[in-house]
C-alpha cells in the first residue's frame, strides 16, 4: 500500500514540487495585478489548489501519451507508467477524479465567475490532452505547453474579475507567461536533446540548436518587459522595481551560467528550478507593490 502510494504521488509529480509551483506562479503574478487588488484568503486557496489539481491531471495524461516513449528516456525510464508500477485504469481512474474535484472548486468561486472560468476550464483542456502527443508531430510542442500556461493567468483573472476585461495589463500578463514557459521548457528539453532525436521526436531545444540559449534569453528579456508593464499600467509601488531588476539580471545571468556548462544534465535541471525562484521573486514584488 505504501508503495502504491508513492507511486501515486510519483505520477502526480507531487515529489517534485518544483513542477507545480512554477504553473501557480503566473496565477499569483494575475491575482495581484488585477483591477480588484489582492485576492481574499478564500479564493486564493481555491486557485491554488485547482492550479495543483489541473497539474496533477496534466502530468497523468503525459504518461498515457508517453509510457513507452518514456521507458527509453534517461530522464524518464523510472516514472511509474513507463515501469508498469501503476496500471492505465488507475492512471485514468485518478485522470478523472482529479477534473471532477477541479470541477467542483469552479462551482466554489463566487457565483458571478463561474460560467466564465468553466468555460476557460473546459477551452484549455484541449491543449493539455494535445500537447503530451505534440513532440511527435511539431516541431516546437514548447508552444503548446505555453498555451497550457497561458490559461493559469486566465482563469484567476475571470476568478477574481468575472470577465477578461483587463485591457493591456491582462494582455502583458498573458504574454509574458507564456514567452516564460516557452523559455523555461526549452532548457528543460535540452537535457533529452540525445534521445529525443534517436527516437525521432520533436523538441525546440532541438529545432533551434545552437540558437536556443539566445531565444531564451530573449523569451525571458520579453517576459520581464511584459510583466513590468503590466506592474506600471497597475501603479504596482516602488518596492517592486528593485525586486523586478533582480529578476531580470538573475535570468539573464541563469542563461550565461548555462552556456558555460553545456551538456551538464544537471545543470538543466537546475536552472528550471531557478527559474521558480526568480519567478517567486517577481511575484513576492507584486505582493509587497499591493500593500
Amino acid at each position: 500500500m505504501k508503495s502504491f502510494l508513492f507511486n501515486l504521488i510519483k505520477l502526480l509529480r507531487w515529489n517534485k514540487p518544483s513542477g507545480r509551483l512554477i504553473l501557480l506562479i503566473p496565477a499569483g503574478w494575475a491575482l495581484w495585478l488585477t483591477p480588484t487588488g489582492a485576492p481574499n484568503l478564500e479564493l486564493f486557496t481555491l486557485i491554488m489548489v485547482g492550479g495543483v489539481l489541473v497539474s496533477g491531471a496534466g502530468c497523468i495524461a503525459n504518461d498515457l501519451w508517453d509510457k513507452e516513449i518514456d521507458a527509453k528516456v534517461t530522464r524518464t525510464k523510472d516514472r511509474p507508467l513507463a515501469k508498469k508500477n501503476i496500471n492505465i485504469s488507475t492512471a485514468l481512474v485518478l485522470f478523472l477524479f482529479l477534473l471532477l474535484i477541479s470541477l467542483k472548486i469552479i462551482f466554489l468561486l463566487p457565483l458571478a465567475s463561474r460560467n466564465i472560468c468553466l468555460t476557460l476550464a473546459t477551452i484549455s483542456l484541449i491543449p493539455i490532452v494535445i500537447y503530451p502527443s505534440s513532440k511527435r508531430w511539431f516541431k516546437y510542442p514548447q508552444l503548446l505547453l505555453s498555451i497550457c500556461w497561458g490559461f493559469s493567468v486566465l482563469i484567476p483573472w475571470a476568478a477574481s474579475e468575472s470577465n477578461l476585461n483587463g485591457g493591456l495589463s491582462l494582455l502583458t500578463c498573458w504574454l509574458s507567461t507564456m514567452i516564460w514557459t516557452f523559455g523555461f521548457d526549452t532548457v528543460y528539453a535540452m537535457a533529452d536533446k540525445k534521445d529525443d532525436k534517436k527516437l525521432g521526436l520533436n523538441s525546440s531545444a532541438l529545432s533551434l540548436g545552437e540558437k536556443a540559449y539566445k531565444i531564451v534569453s530573449i523569451c525571458y528579456a520579453m517576459s520581464s518587459i511584459l510583466i513590468a508593464y503590466s506592474a506600471f499600467n497597475k501603479s504596482i509601488e516602488t518596492i517592486f522595481w528593485p525586486i523586478w531588476l533582480i529578476s531580470f539580471f538573475g535570468m539573464q545571468r541563469e542563461i550565461y551560467l548555462l552556456k558555460q556548462s553545456k551538456h551538464n544534465k544537471k545543470k538543466y535541471s537546475q536552472h528550471f528550478h531557478n527559474q521558480v525562484l526568480l519567478g517567486s521573486l517577481i511575484w513576492l514584488g507584486l505582493i509587497l507593490g499591493n500593500t
